[in-house]
């Protein structure tokens, strides 16, 4: 067969250059309140710079993180057209919901390709299907295995979702070696393996972090990143808890509809751990760039960008080994047993004790994790998928 490459060359004459693309899935952009969102700005706005007509159909209700966080209603942002999509913001409820009424939209719009981000919305891939729309599946992660969802409709939900996806979708697009291995294991299922990207990062001064919280360059180990289970949380503080350091804790990140969790690990850590809620901007810059160690333990990744951003800002990690983790690192990074208390409370200690280790992998980890994952890579290599189809149907009808 051809390659995406070849493809992508001949059917651009053949489509035109510019394509109509829709996406859905996200929450809403912009926001950042989760990787997706990132993922699907990042995406959506480069490919609208390179001329591409691109729709995002946001999730409606509230994000995630409070009221206090929700931008205003825009109808464009960086030359994408965002539309606002019913919801029923309840919990279990808003996904579905906003994925259903984004398909349903996107299926009686004029688009070359309906992109769908996550395992959950896929379930009502058919719909723009039904009508010839070409359709395309990034599978962010095995979402139907989180804690929140396991034995519920919403574990179930999704997992039909993933079930539709390798059932109706013209390509399905992974983000690790593992995932891609799982769905030829599972369903027999060719997948395409394209990454995340990362940008290059300003790194800045502790100013507001140092207002708010005490916290100086070098004197906390972070974690930031959405606070669930599946993050290795547990681990985390219970390991942190008998750690011989002067260093805080620092735990960013929004608590979704977790709030229980929050407060178990609250019962579990003392008072050097500082759970700062959900940050952006300036704030954000300051934690990524201050840090003495960033720790991502997790039991369950897709592809964590929390961790291709830390790297980006020079951080010596901290990463469990499952494949998500462990293949994005590779040697630039402390690679933890999954699970393991007392693995990752070693590997931590060890660290504290040797700055000039923890140096050593901030000297390396930012030139090596942008080379290694480029966002301008990862929208030509999506657009020539787009197109890949066109072609294929030109040699059909030829």
């Amino acid at each position: 067969g051809y390659k995406a490459f070849e493809y992508g060359k001949r059917s651009e004459g053949l489509m035109g250059e510019k394509l109509k693309i829709a996406m859905l899935g996200q929450k809403r952009v912009p926001s950042h309140e989760g990787g997706i969102e990132i993922v699907v700005e990042e995406l959506s706005t480069r490919m609208a710079a390179k001329g591409h007509d691109v729709t995002l159909y946001n999730r409606g209700g509230h994000h995630v993180s409070g009221k206090e966080f929700d931008s205003q209603k825009l109808t464009e942002y960086k030359s994408v057209k965002l539309k606002s999509v019913p919801t029923i913001d309840r919990k279990g409820l808003a996904a579905v919901s906003s994925s259903f009424f984004g398909a349903l939209r996107a299926a009686f719009g004029k688009y070359d390709v309906v992109h769908f981000h996550a395992e959950g919305p896929c379930a009502f891939m058919w719909i723009p299907k039904l009508f010839g729309k070409r359709c395309v599946a990034t599978v962010h992660g095995l979402d139907w295995q989180r804690e929140k969802w396991k034995g519920g409709f919403g574990s179930k939900f999704i997992h039909y979702g993933e079930k539709q996806a390798v059932k109706q979708a013209d390509e399905i697009i992974v983000l690790s070696k593992g995932m891609q291995d799982y769905f030829l294991r599972e369903y027999g299922r060719e997948t395409v393996l394209i990454p995340n990207g990362v940008n290059k990062p300003e790194v800045v001064e502790a100013k507001e972090i140092k207002d708010r919280w005490g916290l100086e360059k070098d004197g906390y180990i972070l974690f930031l990143g959405r606070i669930v289970p599946e993050k290795g949380l547990r681990y985390l503080v219970k390991a942190y808890e008998e750690l011989k350091t002067d260093k805080k804790l620092v735990i960013a990140g929004g608590a979704s509809d977790t709030d229980k969790f929050v407060k178990e690990l609250k019962e579990i850590g003392g008072d050097e751990v500082i759970y700062t809620g959900f940050v952006s901007g300036r704030t954000l810059d300051e934690l990524y760039s201050n840090c003495y160690i960033y720790c991502l333990p997790s039991d369950l990744e897709g592809m964590p960008l929390s961790l291709l951003e830390a790297m980006s800002y020079g951080d010596c990690c901290v990463v469990s080994d499952i494949d998500e983790c462990a293949s994005v690192v590779e040697d630039k990074a402390v690679v933890m047993k999954k699970s393991d208390v007392a693995d990752l409370r070693e590997k931590l200690q060890k660290l504290c004790d040797e700055p000039k280790t923890v140096q050593k992998y901030k000297d390396e980890a930012a030139e090596f994790i942008l080379k290694k994952y480029g966002w301008d890579d990862v929208v030509e290599r999506t657009i020539e998928l787009y197109k890949r189809g066109a072609y294929e149907k030109w040699q059909i009808r030829n």
